[in-house]
C-alpha cells in the first residue's frame, strides 16, 4: 500500500506540473504545429507515466487517463481543435480540472447534478455485486468451463470493470466537486447495429477519437463523398494502435497487432454498414431491432474472442487482474475484522 501511495502522489504532482506547463508556457504559443511541439515532451510524460504502475489495474486507470485522454485533449490544445481543454480566460484550476477528467463542460457553470450521488452508488452497489459473482464464478469454476464460456464471461467483466472506475470517479467527484463526467458508457448490449453499438460503447473514448482523428479527417477530405468513411476507417485505426500500446503497457510485451486488426476489421463493417444504410435510405426494409441485436453482439463477441481477447489470455493479463482482485478483497476483509475487533 505504501508503494501505491508514493506512486500516486508522483502521478498527482507530475500530472499536475505538466498541465501547469501547458497553461503558462504553451498556451502563450500560437496554436498549431509549434505549439504541438512544444507539448512533444508532456505527451512522452504521460505516455510513459502508468509504466511506474506496479498493478495492472493502476496502469489501465493510468493509462486510459492519463495516456489516452490526457495526451488526446493536449493534441485538440494544440491545435485548437473542437472541445479543446483551453480557453484565454479560463483560470488555471479550470484548465488542469478540464484536461485531466471527462468533465461535461456545462457542469462547469452549474450548481446542480443531473444525476444523484445515491442513485449512482445503488448503481455502483450492484454492477459490483454481479461483477464479483462473475470473477468468483471464474476462479472457482474455471476448469469446469469451457474456454469459450470463460471469454464470453471476459466480455461481461470487461463491460462492468469500466463501467465501475468510471462510475467511482463520477461519484466521487460530484460529491466532493459537484462536478458531472461524462457517461461511460449508453446499453451497448441493446445496440441494434455495429454502427450504434461504436456510438453506445466507451463514449469517453469515442468522444475522444471523433474530436481528435474524425473530424480533422473528415474536414481534410471535404468535397469527397467517401470523407466520413475515412475519418471512421481513421477513428479505428488509432483505437487500434492505442490498444496495442495499452495491452503493452499491461503486459510488457511486444503487441502482435491482434488488437489493431480488430479494429480495422470493425472499421470496415462499420463502413460497409454506412454504405448499405445509405442505398436503402428510403426503403420499406427493415431488419427487426431484436435480430440486429443479435446479430451485433454476436458479431462483437466472435471478433472479440479471435482478436481482441488472446493478447490479454496469452500474457496473461487476465490471471493478474484476478489476482489482484482477490488480494484486494482479503485487504478489505482483513481491515473490517480488525475494525470490528477494536469495536
Amino acid at each position: 500500500m505504501d508503494a501505491i501511495a508514493n506512486n500516486f502522489i508522483i502521478y498527482v504532482l507530475s500530472v499536475a506540473s505538466s498541465l501547469c506547463y501547458c497553461y503558462f508556457i504553451s498556451s502563450k504559443i500560437p496554436k498549431g504545429i509549434y505549439r504541438f511541439i512544444s507539448l512533444i515532451p508532456i505527451f512522452y510524460l504521460f505516455t510513459i507515466l502508468p509504466l511506474r504502475c506496479t498493478f495492472v489495474f493502476t496502469t489501465a486507470v493510468a493509462f486510459s487517463f492519463t495516456s489516452w485522454l490526457m495526451n488526446f485533449k493536449l493534441i485538440r490544445f494544440a491545435f485548437d481543435l473542437d472541445d479543446s481543454p483551453y480557453h484565454a480566460s479560463d483560470s488555471l484550476l479550470h484548465f488542469i480540472t478540464v484536461a485531466a477528467l471527462p468533465i461535461k463542460t456545462k457542469s462547469l457553470y452549474s450548481t446542480s447534478a443531473t444525476t444523484s450521488p445515491e442513485r449512482s452508488w445503488y448503481a455502483l452497489g450492484f454492477q459490483n455485486l454481479i461483477f464479483t459473482i462473475l470473477v468468483s464464478a471464474v476462479n472457482n469454476y474455471r476448469d469446469r468451463f469451457h474456454p469459450k464460456i470463460v471469454l464470453v464471461i471476459y466480455c461481461g467483466l470487461l463491460y462492468l470493470i469500466i463501467d465501475i472506475v468510471s462510475g467511482v470517479c463520477a461519484a466521487l467527484i460530484m460529491l466532493l466537486t459537484g462536478l458531472e463526467l461524462e457517461p461511460s458508457s449508453n446499453e451497448p448490449y441493446l445496440a441494434t447495429s455495429l454502427q450504434n453499438f461504436w456510438v453506445r460503447w466507451n463514449l469517453l473514448v469515442t468522444k475522444t477519437l471523433r474530436n481528435t482523428v474524425y473530424k480533422p479527417v473528415r474536414l481534410a477530405f471535404s468535397g469527397h463523398n467517401w470523407a466520413p468513411h475515412a475519418g471512421v476507417l481513421s477513428s479505428f485505426f488509432v483505437s487500434g494502435i492505442m490498444h496495442e500500446l495499452f495491452v503493452y503497457q499491461l503486459s510488457r510485451e511486444w503487441p502482435t497487432w491482434e488488437m489493431t486488426s480488430f479494429f480495422v476489421i470493425h472499421g470496415i463493417c462499420v463502413v460497409v454498414e454506412m454504405i448499405v444504410k445509405k442505398n436503402l435510405a428510403g426503403s420499406r426494409w427493415r431488419l427487426p431491432k431484436f435480430v440486429g441485436t443479435v446479430l451485433t453482439l454476436g458479431f462483437v463477441v466472435a471478433t472479440g474472442l479471435w482478436l481482441f481477447f488472446p493478447p490479454l489470455i496469452r500474457t496473461q493479463v487476465d490471471l493478474k487482474v484476478l489476482r489482484e482482485h482477490a488480494s484486494f478483497v482479503h485487504f478489505l476483509k482483513t481491515k473490517f475484522h480488525s475494525l470490528t475487533k477494536k469495536l
